[in-house]
């Protein structure tokens, strides 16, 4: 069906099917950076906050700041604010973490709004050149003088392919926004989860300072009892 249209001609007279074959390249070209990003940010964030955890038991701040800026995962750069540039206040720390998330969303999320973009304008681009190839139909017919189906069916439909192109472009564009997206999501979430419960025993330990700083001195919970540094719970 499609091998009898003449795509040449249909792309050279329509302006829609142009800016479609555009956002179908933007399309690709950001998908494919969006996908070569992430995967380079990749990471186990349960295993880096394990090792975190297990380095501020033994008082090893230095070993467990080196393993925050080994990972590439959002967790290092949002743990590293609480484990290298302690505070005594708490609403200082909440403050810093917010703005290492903010700046990890920001970088996640780059270009993704594109690919948003994308989903939401090539269904309109194609109905518009389908509408505009239907226009042109009927002008040939009232050339012609007929209303004889054959001479506005190829019309009509080599109009009808742009909203098909719309398509075509915009449920991959949607598919992959929604990808990424929750991917961002899943991967701020393990961060802050980890990095608030990495807080709350540091907090426990008698203030969000240094560790070493308390090396020896064991600090107690409300029932009296010392406090540990939690295991990451994994999420599945």
């Amino acid at each position: 069906m499609f091998s009898e249209f003449n795509w040449l001609k249909l792309t050279a007279e329509s302006p829609s099917m142009i800016i479609l074959i555009m956002f179908s390249i933007v399309t690709f070209g950001v998908a494919i950076e969006r996908a070569v990003y992430y995967w380079r940010r990749r990471g186990n964030p349960d295993d880096v906050a394990r090792t975190v955890a297990k380095d501020l038991r033994n008082g090893d701040t230095r070993e467990a700041l080196a393993a925050c800026s080994r990972t590439p995962h959002p967790i290092g750069s949002v743990l590293e604010v609480v484990v290298g540039s302690p505070a005594d206040n708490h609403n200082e720390v909440d403050e810093r973490i917010y703005v290492a998330l903010s700046g990890q969303k920001l970088l996640l999320e780059r270009n993704l709004n594109v690919l948003g973009t994308m989903a939401g304008t090539a269904p309109l681009v194609g109905l518009l050149g389908t509408v505009w190839g239907i226009m042109r139909a009927f002008h040939d017919m009232a050339s012609v003088g007929s209303a004889a189906p054959t001479v506005v069916a190829a019309g009509i439909a080599e109009a009808l392919v742009t909203t098909a192109v719309g398509l075509i472009v915009a449920v991959p564009a949607l598919i992959l926004y929604n990808h990424f997206m929750r991917r961002s999501s899943v991967m701020l979430t393990m961060a802050e989860n980890h990095t608030r419960t990495i807080r709350a025993w540091m907090a426990a330990q008698g203030g969000t300072g240094t560790p070493e700083s308390r090396k020896n001195t064991p600090a107690r919970d409300a029932s009296g009892r010392h406090a540990v540094a939690p295991e990451p719970l994994s999420v599945g």
